[in-house]
């Protein structure tokens, strides 16, 4: 069988604001993993498989022709998997973030809290099959 060369791996998402150090410092915060800055316009939170790129708005407008506005997302939420969404929360502490919906037990088994970053994206926070441990 011939190996696929058109095969695409999700290789990040990025977020593109205006205020960089706040955003990355946002996920810096949730997600206990230092931004990694490559530019003074740009930062990468690296997780396991998959990068969350993110980008001042100054780029966008250098390099690709204004095609994505700052804070401007309302269809997109970032799914984060953690084992426990309760540490997450408790770790968050008096944290300034703003809590969408606390950890809830969903229907369908997962566990998940859903917060909204500095730019207005929902982030959701869960781990799966609460209810097939009996939580």
């Amino acid at each position: 069988m011939t190996p696929r060369t058109d095969t695409m791996k999700l290789a990040s998402v990025r977020l593109v604001t205006n205020e960089l150090d706040r955003l990355a410092s946002f996920y810096e915060l949730l997600t206990a993993v230092a931004a990694t800055r490559l530019t003074p316009d740009f930062a990468e939170i690296r997780l396991d498989g998959a990068i969350l790129a993110i980008g001042t708005e100054r780029t966008i407008q250098q390099f690709n022709a204004s095609a994505a506005s700052a804070a401007a997302n309302r269809s997109a939420i970032i799914e984060l998997q953690v084992a426990d969404v309760d540490a997450v929360r408790s770790r968050l502490g008096d944290a300034p973030i703003e809590h969408v919906m606390p950890p809830t037990n969903m229907p369908w088994g997962n566990r998940a809290m859903l917060l909204q970053g500095p730019d207005g994206t929902l982030v959701n926070v869960f781990s799966r099959a609460v209810l097939a441990r009996g939580a």
